[in-house]
């Protein structure tokens, strides 16, 4: 666990500076145009977290284990917390591209409608129900949920969209010294999504222990 957390340090600092020294500045957009090796790395890690909750999901549907059901958690956390920052570095990038904050582009759409589903996935998380039956719901909840990832991974294709699609016959046009850096940050953010998600699952092992025990105390005092 400690070498995959040095490892996440040493490639973010990496990672920035390919960033803000290796890369070129972008002749239109200027140093705003740096926001973009971020937004991208936490966009894609986010709808792989959520490729992850609808395998884990199907799996807990299946086998009807516990740690499928905390692995589908912790990645619809993650999820959410990268899907949030790709919103407001997104906004950030938008004012100074589009000079507004928001508009109502199909892939800024489809991205909102997917933070407030896995949003209420987590808040069903926490619902006061039977344990199973939480389990379950948010199991399936989690299958369902997943319908608005590939939209959002192919909604400025499908649809009139002046949401940049990066990975397209052109490559983007950026330079390759850009690529190099967006490259570096994903895998940056890469090990820091896994040593969180590593982290947060013994965290909910630990807590399912202490309510096991927690229980069994509870039976033998009555």
């Amino acid at each position: 666990m400690r070498i995959l957390l040095v490892l996440a340090a040493l490639t973010l600092c990496l990672a920035q500076y390919m960033i803000w020294v290796y890369a070129p500045i972008e002749a239109t957009m200027g140093l705003v145009q740096k926001i973009f090796y971020l937004h991208l790395p936490m966009s894609w890690w986010a709808l792989i977290s959520f490729f992850l909750v609808f395998v884990a999901s199907i799996l807990y549907l299946v086998r009807g284990e516990a740690r499928y059901d905390r692995f589908a958690g912790a990645a619809a956390e993650l999820g959410v917390l990268f899907t949030s920052l790709a919103l407001l570095t997104g906004m950030f990038w938008g004012r100074a591209a589009w000079n507004v904050w928001w508009t109502w582009d199909p892939r800024l759409t489809t991205t909102l409608v997917m933070w407030f589903v896995y949003a209420a996935y987590l808040a069903l998380r926490g619902a006061p129900m039977h344990e199973g039956r939480r389990a379950k719901a948010c199991a399936v909840l989690g299958i369902v949920a997943f319908v608005d990832v590939p939209l959002v991974f192919y909604s400025a294709r499908m649809w009139r969209s002046i949401h940049p699609a990066v990975i397209g016959t052109k490559g983007g046009g950026m330079e390759p010294e850009m690529w190099h850096a967006m490259g570096a940050s994903l895998v940056a953010f890469g090990l820091l999504f896994i040593a969180l998600l590593v982290l947060r699952l013994r965290v909910l092992a630990a807590q399912d222990e202490i309510s096991a025990r927690t229980a069994v105390l509870a039976d033998e005092n009555v």
